[in-house]
């Protein structure tokens, strides 16, 4: 490969180019050539097809503790302002200290960088690297400041430990909106996490559900190579240890590592899961213990494998009015749930319309719909159209079956959902949005300790958007339904009978 070729290939090869031009320190302190771990390698496919189908990227990255994510950000940065003219790019964090390591990176990159490919240098200093040759560079901020780079046109912004911002109304409407939306120009938020509410936690559910131009990126804990640590002769797993085990496919190795950074922590197996989470529903965690659906029976569900699809099929339609919130359908056969659809600003006779479809290509034995908004529409139009054997009408705030124990018909579907979860196997769709929904509503009890589910109004204003598809599945438990054998033995229509002892929804 001649010197012109070799350019060719450092410029659109950007693995080949960092692993024969840059230099990382790496965690034992030597200085090495970068060449990308498997989360890096991962990460740099996703923002690649992103740019190829869209020609920009704008990317929200959430990941465990030490995974290499800004190493990665900064170098991809750095390759592409010395390699095209009049670009900048923007470092922002969340303090003054990591601001300037991050910039030491760069910096470092820069220095270690062999002469034939190294840019001219016109500024370099603390706050500032500009390339005269290029017309490009770098600008470095803190988030503590609103107005911070509000003045600037930026093409490249990395922003590091989003979750732990100040001042975010001002930055969103401020130097985010620098960026101009045309190609070749990236916005790339990275974090762990940091609870929920904050503008990296309400983007990042925005970006899983597809409501965003950004597209969700996370990385597990596992997949880093240096997190595992020999076990002791003695070493014996937990059931609970076991269960991780199987389900992420790990060694033994990884779980002694685990458990020793549990040991260490002083929110235990909370706060690992916060810091090092294996699924992005993990890392959001709303808190340790009081949702009503733990998130591992949640996850085996996901995970399940060979599971029976019995002959009674369920859907559940939770319907929303025009705007953020959206129509949820779930559809269930006994103890998978196999299929969803949401749509956002349907009117009644819109989702009456898609129901019409859906009832007479999947042939349902039940329909259960909630009618406390514009369900009663969508119900009644059905009706009116012949379907009065196969939709049911359900309403979230009505008497429960088993009224001594629930507060109302909602806390009783959900925990019927739970029941259903817990006596496995079951499966459902392995995909995180469903899952957050699911394990999103906090329960408590009344005055006359019956079970109170969370509203969704307080989800809503909590975690940034409604349970819709956990809703629309739990609607799917409202009453029993009797098997297709049972029916045709005994001439039973699909009316559904809420007492009935003969039902099954499992």
């Amino acid at each position: 490969m001649n010197e012109q070729e070799l350019f060719r290939e450092f410029k659109q090869n950007f693995p080949y180019y960092a692993e024969r031009c840059l230099k990382i320190r790496t965690k034992n302190s030597a200085i090495e050539p970068f060449k990308l771990n498997k989360a890096q390698q991962y990460i740099h496919e996703k923002l690649e097809k992103q740019k190829l189908l869209t020609g920009k990227v704008r990317a929200i990255i959430l990941k465990g503790r030490q995974q290499g994510c800004s190493t990665y950000v900064a170098a991809r940065y750095y390759h592409q302002v010395t390699h095209s003219l009049g670009t900048k790019v923007f470092i922002l964090t969340h303090l003054d200290d990591a601001t300037k390591n991050l910039y030491k990176l760069v910096h470092r990159y820069h220095d270690n960088m062999p002469e034939p490919m190294k840019a001219t240098t016109g500024v370099s200093n603390s706050s500032e690297l500009v390339f005269s040759n290029l017309d490009s560079g770098y600008a470095i901020g803190t988030a503590g400041s609103g107005s911070v780079g509000r003045s600037d046109t930026i093409q490249l912004l990395h922003g590091s430990e989003v979750a732990f911002w100040k001042n975010t109304n001002e930055i969103s409407s401020g130097i985010m909106q620098t960026v101009p939306d045309t190609k070749n120009t990236e916005i790339i938020l990275e974090s762990t996490a940091n609870g929920i509410g904050n503008m990296f936690h309400k983007m990042a559910i925005a970006a899983l559900a597809g409501e965003s131009e950004y597209q969700m990126i996370f990385v597990p804990w596992f997949w880093q190579d240096e997190y595992r640590l020999e076990p002791p002769k003695d070493f014996v797993l937990t059931s609970e240890e076991m269960e991780y085990k199987t389900l992420y496919k790990l060694d033994n190795k990884q779980i002694a590592w685990r458990r020793n950074k549990i040991n260490n922590f002083a929110g235990g197996l909370w706060q690992f899961k916060q810091e090092y989470p294996a699924t992005a529903v993990e890392a959001f965690q709303t808190s340790s213990d009081n949702s009503l659906v733990s998130s591992e029976i949640i996850m085996n569900a996901r995970k399940a494998e060979n599971v029976h699809v019995d002959d009674i099929k369920v859907i559940g339609v939770d319907p929303a009015w025009k705007g953020k919130d959206k129509t949820a359908i779930v559809y269930r056969a006994g103890r998978v749930q196999y299929k969803h659809e949401t749509f956002e600003g349907l009117d009644t006779m819109q989702v009456a319309g898609r129901l019409v479809q859906i009832i007479n290509n999947e042939k349902p034995d039940k329909v259960f719909i909630d009618v406390g908004g514009i369900g009663a529409g969508v119900y009644d139009r059905l009706r009116e159209l012949g379907f009065y054997q196969v939709v049911t009408a359900v309403n979230f705030g009505q008497k429960a079956d088993n009224g001594d124990r629930y507060a109302n018909k909602r806390a009783e579907m959900w925990d019927r959902m739970k029941e259903w979860l817990n006596n496995g196997p079951v499966k459902i769709e392995d995909i995180d949005t469903l899952h957050s929904d699911i394990q999103a509503p906090e329960y408590s009890f009344d005055s006359s300790s019956r079970l109170l589910l969370e509203k969704k109004e307080s989800i809503k204003k909590r975690l940034g958007k409604s349970p819709d598809l956990g809703d629309a599945l739990a609607l799917t438990f409202a009453f029993n339904v009797a098997n297709k054998e049972f029916k045709a033995r005994y001439g039973i229509s699909n009316t559904v009978q809420a007492n009935s002892n003969w039902g099954v929804y499992d």
